[in-house]
């Protein structure tokens, strides 16, 4: 499976590309930064995140996107700036039909360090290791977005087959005819 991790926002936006399977050794395909000038106006900034995601996801071609989830911060500004890049992250994605999954930071950390409160350099530390890199990538972003990518590979599993069972569940619900007890 090789999966695009975008680790959102609207000064730098992080990127990976991660390919492997749960359980087996995984390989860094690809990690970088997508960059929009702070003078620039946000719609103009929003244009330069979805030009850099179009390339990398033309580029490298993933089955699946991971995107970090939003989570409520007290910088209103920071919220709405993250939100606003993991939208066009995922309009990037659904244009192209991939699967879009949204992982928190804590979700993250804890499938890749073993703890959901993992400082940055223990999550640079461990993506360094497990993609069998010399030094984690720089800057932040951009080791957080191979994160993403590293989760996602590692929760696929788990996640298909909890559908698979809510998707076999809602069936046999239709299928029941109505009044009759479960």
């Amino acid at each position: 499976m090789r999966v695009l991790g975008v680790d959102p926002g609207l000064t730098r936006c992080g990127i990976g590309v991660v390919e492997g399977v749960a359980g087996r050794p995984l390989a860094m395909v690809g990690v970088g930064v997508v960059r929009t000038p702070a003078e620039s106006s946000v719609p103009e900034r929003l244009l330069g995140i979805e030009r850099g995601l179009e390339e990398w996801l033309e580029e490298h071609r993933p089955e699946a996107v991971a995107v970090e989830r939003v989570f409520s911060q007290h910088n209103v500004r920071t919220v709405m700036g993250t939100a606003q890049a993991s939208a066009v992250a995922m309009l990037c994605a659904a244009r192209r039909g991939l699967p879009v999954a949204l992982h928190t930071p804590s979700e993250v950390k804890a499938a890749v360090t073993g703890s959901g409160r993992a400082e940055k350099a223990q999550v640079g530390a461990m993506v360094a290791r497990l993609l069998r890199l010399d030094s984690p990538p720089r800057p932040a972003d951009a080791a957080d977005a191979l994160a993403l990518a590293i989760c996602h590979i590692w929760r696929a599993p788990a996640h298909n087959r909890l559908q698979q069972a809510k998707a076999a569940h809602a069936a046999r619900y239709a299928a029941t005819p109505k009044g009759v007890q479960r």
